[in-house]
């Protein structure tokens, strides 16, 4: 890795219910992270899972952040979200190889979902994780749509990859699957999955990847804030409105809250997970 450096629920502007919102900092209190989650107007449960903590871990802090978007349920985000981090950290290399940890990780959680049992596997998500090691090494990783973004000096950078099937259709006809824009003028996999990547799925998961895209940056003076959210966002904003909005907004609760408010004006009708990480 190279050098290491030393819920309750509320009311968004629209009336509409906030189904989870918090906030918290790290032990030196300089970082600071808030989130929030809006359930859409699809009538299914909420299939948005998220985690948001800092935790001492081998004698560093950890800030962990993830962004866990379900589909056909939300057995998998919620699998996930026990289960992703804690198999990351378990590996020997973490420490001297992370990229190579947390791909073996992601893949070896899907294979656990899909062998789990047959209702486990049946539906998916898609996962956004972000390590942050004290304070100054920023580790993502992802699958699917979900999105971490980094703003530097007020630009916005894409810290992840959308795996969508229109940019993937290579792999995905490899496999044996085909895309499709019908129904409706969406691509997705065998006309049914929009992401081209994804954990769970049992069904298409012969046509379907679960490897990660990994990214990693170093955290200076000219980061401001790092922003994770499901695509119940991503749909609506670009990257730089959205850092445009939060980087105004001192508290990262707030910030999270106002992107879902945005989000919502703009008429996303998904489920909307944000996390805003404040680092200064």
């Amino acid at each position: 890795m190279g050098n290491l450096c030393s819920n309750s629920g509320s009311k968004l502007a629209n009336g509409q219910s906030s189904n989870g919102a918090g906030k918290g900092r790290g032990d030196q209190g300089s970082i600071r992270y808030g989130y929030t989650l809006v359930k859409g107007k699809a009538n299914h449960p909420m299939e948005d899972y998220h985690v948001a903590k800092f935790v001492p871990y081998q004698g560093r802090e950890l800030g962990l952040f993830a962004i866990y978007d379900g589909h056909l349920g939300d057995s998998v985000p919620s699998y996930l979200q026990k289960h992703l981090f804690s198999n990351i950290l378990k590996e020997g290399e973490f420490w001297t190889d992370p990229n190579r940890s947390i791909s073996k990780s992601y893949e070896r959680t899907d294979q656990a979902i899909l062998s789990h049992n047959s209702d486990l596997g049946r539906g998916g998500s898609t996962a956004v994780t972000a390590i942050l090691i004290n304070g100054c090494k920023l580790w993502v990783a992802n699958v699917g749509d979900s999105r971490a973004v980094l703003s530097n000096k007020g630009q916005a950078i894409q810290m992840s990859i959308d795996h969508e099937p229109n940019t993937e259709w290579v792999s995905i006809e490899n496999r044996g699957g085909f895309v499709s824009n019908m129904p409706g003028d969406v691509a997705r996999v065998n006309g049914q999955l929009a992401v081209s990547r994804a954990f769970g799925d049992k069904n298409l998961k012969n046509h379907l990847r679960s490897d990660p895209d990994i990214t990693n940056a170093d955290i200076d003076a000219n980061n401001e804030i790092l922003i994770l959210a499901s695509d119940g966002l991503w749909k609506v904003m670009s990257n730089q409105e959205a850092v445009d909005v939060a980087i105004k907004i001192r508290d990262p609760q707030k910030a999270a809250k106002q992107l879902a408010v945005e989000a919502l004006k703009r008429e996303s009708k998904d489920d909307i997970s944000c996390i805003v990480v404040r680092f200064k």
